[in-house]
């Protein structure tokens, strides 16, 4: 394709270049506008095996961030198709039609075409996307931008377990339009910080908001350059989370290893928007609904709206999400939870019919999200982000949560400015995410988990003086037995305990044993020490004279005093927002 030919196509809308050929059903890629609308079918190249090499020519780097963008290889006609002119010349369709002799098949309905034709969606952000033309297809992959995760991630998500991603809204000024926004000389910060988990069983999502003023310690961070070397960018304690991008260098992946060492959890990947990306998503699925119980007029992010129900895109969406001084007390929590009600609309519209059935809102959600979204090396090719889009699209919205880690006001200041982790809080939280357990009561988990707090957590319990518990090391931390009994001991009041070294056995979780006589003393080990009821093991016997329970740490334990495993329900104070609800912004 040469230059000139390159313009027109820049000022063509992507959507129409695809049509309807009345003769397959099928949508078709039309690359000559002035050419009859007989076109080549729109399927992608079957011959690429998913280890090949793209045809796609070498890449380019970007300056400033050793970001990547692909040139896609000039084509003129998809591999595998005839033209249109040895169609004709064999007598194929065009003869045919002329004499009459092969009836045409009816047409399927539009929208069902549409729906078996649309093929996944992209991330959190869930940008539809089909099984594209050859052109189209590298296309889309010269627009995605691309940075190493520098051996942070996980190596890559997999169908098999549950899925991590880092979602990261930076303020950096980048793009045209941007100037009144961020700070003007920065390489920008980690804004916006959401860490969305997808269960094993992609029955539910966790969407983890962490906040950018809350202080915590970033480690050293081995980050790739520009020139292909590596540079270790040490660590900093005690500093704000939103500096672990950007500042002094840092890429993504520094951002990861602090989530990482914040909560126990390791991303897969990550995906990185900046102000663009807010602006041309909304715009390109035709906006965001939202609700306002009052009115909102904030100068310094230029909202003005009255109370009521709106739509909103572009540069107003934008304004909404940044705003925080209009709403609640102003501060940067209060804005987590605006974006929290906002990302939940959003994504009700993207996975709305209005939105799957329209192949002009998909192709320019595929242009806009490829060219807003800065990804992990490891998921740079749009077949690849299809795969993962394609499982994080299985859950239903209902049982999508957003939550915020929990925090406190940072206890040594005394102008307020920052905010420090609610440990205990954080901890059971962080918890329940590792362990794959749902925000939302998804019925088949609610019910397993009544069954078996009906059959061994109801009842009466002990005081904790009258607990006798024998601690055995079965495979968890070294010291992990000690580190109970003083924490049993001092803390809790349970005196007739004792540490038994090590267990004859290693167990696979730590593991209460009682008799059906101490039912009562193992109900009140398990509230003290968070022990799950898989945990409990009854026998059958009752125990004689002063026999204790045993109490067995496996390799699950995280620390005396820390629950064993999150509780079945998040705590009530914990802020929270269920994606399939409306809410409207105080």
């Amino acid at each position: 394709m040469d230059a000139q030919s390159r313009e027109r196509a820049d000022e063509i809308d992507p959507a129409d270049q695809w049509v309807l050929n009345p003769h397959t059903g099928n949508y078709e890629l039309r690359l000559d506008q002035s050419a009859p609308q007989s076109i080549p079918s729109a399927r992608g190249p079957k011959s690429r095996g998913t280890g090949a090499r793209r045809a796609g020519g070498p890449d380019t780097a970007v300056a400033g961030t050793g970001t990547r963008r692909r040139t896609a290889t000039p084509a003129t006609e998809v591999p595998g198709q005839r033209s249109r002119r040895a169609v004709d010349a064999s007598g194929g369709r065009a003869a045919q039609q002329q004499t009459g002799r092969r009836k045409r098949k009816p047409a399927t309905s539009r929208k069902k075409k549409v729906l078996l034709w649309t093929s996944g969606t992209l991330a959190l952000l869930l940008v539809g996307t089909a099984t594209a033309g050859y052109l189209y297809y590298e296309h889309l992959n010269s627009n995605i931008n691309s940075i190493s995760d520098d051996g942070a991630g996980t190596g890559g998500f997999s169908k098999d377990r549950a899925i991590n991603i880092l979602l990261i809204g930076t303020d950096k000024r980048t793009g045209s339009g941007n100037e009144g926004y961020g700070d003007k000389n920065s390489a920008g910060h980690a804004d916006t910080t959401v860490l969305l988990h997808v269960s094993k069983d992609r029955t539910n999502a966790t969407a983890l908001s962490i906040p950018r003023d809350l202080v915590t310690d970033i480690p050293d961070c081995p980050t790739t350059q520009e020139d292909g070397t590596t540079k270790t960018i040490p660590g900093e304690d005690g500093v704000r989370f939103n500096i672990s991008l950007g500042q002094s260098g840092r890429t993504p992946s520094c951002a990861m290893r602090t989530v990482t060492e914040l909560t126990g959890i390791q991303p897969d990947h990550f995906m990185v928007a900046d102000f663009n990306a807010v602006k041309t998503l909304t715009s390109a699925v035709g906006g965001v609904p939202i609700c306002l119980n009052k009115d909102i007029k904030d100068p310094d992010s230029k909202l003005d709206l009255p109370a009521g129900e709106h739509t909103v895109e572009g540069e107003e969406a934008l304004a909404f999400v940044r705003t925080r001084h209009a709403v609640g007390f102003g501060g940067d929590l209060d804005r987590i939870k605006l974006q929290q009600q906002f990302l939940s609309s959003l994504m009700r519209t993207l996975k709305s019919n209005d939105t799957l059935t329209s192949p002009t809102k998909l192709f320019k959600l595929a242009e806009a999200g490829t060219k807003a979204l800065t990804v992990d090396s490891k998921i740079d090719d749009i077949a690849k982000l299809r795969d993962l889009g394609l499982e994080l699209g299985k859950f239903d919205m209902k049982n999508l949560t957003f939550a915020t880690v929990p925090v406190r006001d940072n206890p040594t200041e005394r102008v307020k400015a920052t905010v420090v982790l609610d440990e205990a809080k954080a901890e059971q939280l962080f918890t329940m995410v590792r362990e794959d357990v749902s925000l939302t009561e998804v019925e088949q988990q609610k019910k397993a988990a009544k069954d078996k707090q009906n059959a061994l957590l109801e009842g009466t319990r002990a005081e904790a003086s009258d607990v006798r518990v024998d601690v055995f090391n079965g495979g968890g931390p070294q010291g992990a037995a000690q580190k109970t009994l003083d924490w049993l001991q001092n803390t809790e009041g349970v005196l007739k305990s004792s540490n038994k070294g090590n267990a004859p056995a290693d167990v696979a979780r730590t593991t209460l044993e009682y008799a059906p006589n101490q039912a009562d003393q193992a109900r009140k080990l398990a509230d003290l020490m968070g022990l799950p009821a898989a945990a409990l093991k009854p026998g059958t016997e009752d125990a004689q004279g002063l026999e204790g329970m045993t109490l067995t740490i496996g390799p699950d334990f995280k620390g005396a005093g820390v629950p064993i495993t999150g509780p079945a329900k998040v705590p009530d104070d914990i802020q929270k927002v269920e994606a399939d609800k409306k809410v409207c912004a105080e």
